[in-house]
């Protein structure tokens, strides 16, 4: 699905990410850890387009889109939930999503966009009770959840999510995460960026550490939950598993 050979990126003369390859399978969830500053989020943005590298080669279902546009991205089947969410504040819930389906509006796929509603409205119940509402008066969590059913409104093949659980109280994060369980098993491929390390690596098939725009560790996500030195760096007592 997405294979990323000797990645250089960053901004201006700072590089961020630096000689960085990795890979997502069909069908895989993969989660990227690390701390704050480790390039997670510059990484995501290089993948999606919205940051140039500098170096390296993106290959998405066998074609390279290197120096393919980020909008471009998103009709080959490209899309990001970014961190922050950047919704529509003064639009309403159901404006955002018809937005999120403009690839499938310009296909002229009515069909397909009314499909699709009503999928990510079953996936969201909560986006359904306030589909009137305006995004920006949403609570945390609901914003979340509209950032992510916009995103798949576009009916990604790889879905790329950056710390969907962030500010987000425990209940409302094992309900973000078992939906990303979901979709999982739907058979969606899926890329997640995520400083909830233990939550992330309970839910995921394989598992890259990130340090200082390098990956130090990869490899079943299970066998990087009982490293020593992943255990030590990044599962605290802060972080609970998904399940608890």
């Amino acid at each position: 699905m997405l294979k990323i050979r000797n990645l250089d990126a960053g901004y201006g003369r700072l590089k961020v990410v630096r000689r960085l390859s990795l890979h997502v399978n069909p069908s895989e969830i993969v989660a990227i850890i690390g701390a704050n500053g480790a390039g997670k989020s510059t990484l995501l943005n290089t993948i999606s387009g919205l940051i140039r590298p500098t170096g390296g080669q993106i290959m998405l279902e066998g074609s390279e889109v290197t120096s393919v546009a980020a909008e471009k991205r998103v009709f080959l089947g490209m899309a990001q939930v970014r961190e922050g969410r950047h919704l529509f504040a003064p639009m309403t819930v159901m404006e955002n999503l018809i937005l999120g389906s403009y690839t499938q509006f310009q296909r002229k796929r009515e069909k397909e966009i009314q499909e699709d509603l009503d999928y990510v409205l079953s996936i969201f119940p909560r986006l359904a009770e306030r589909r009137t509402q305006l995004a920006g008066t949403l609570s945390g969590g609901e914003q979340q959840m509209l950032a992510m059913a916009r995103a798949l409104m576009s009916r990604p093949r790889l879905l790329m999510l950056d710390e969907p659980s962030m500010g987000l109280a425990p209940r409302l994060v094992r309900e973000i995460f078992n939906i990303i369980i979901r979709l999982g098993s739907e058979g969606r491929t899926l890329l997640l960026v995520e400083q909830n390390a233990s939550a992330a690596l309970s839910i995921a098939d394989r598992g890259y550490v990130l340090e200082t725009g390098h990956i130090v560790l990869e490899g079943p996500a299970q066998e990087l939950k009982s490293n020593p030195d992943v255990q030590r760096a990044y599962l605290g007592k802060e972080y609970k598993k998904i399940n608890e």
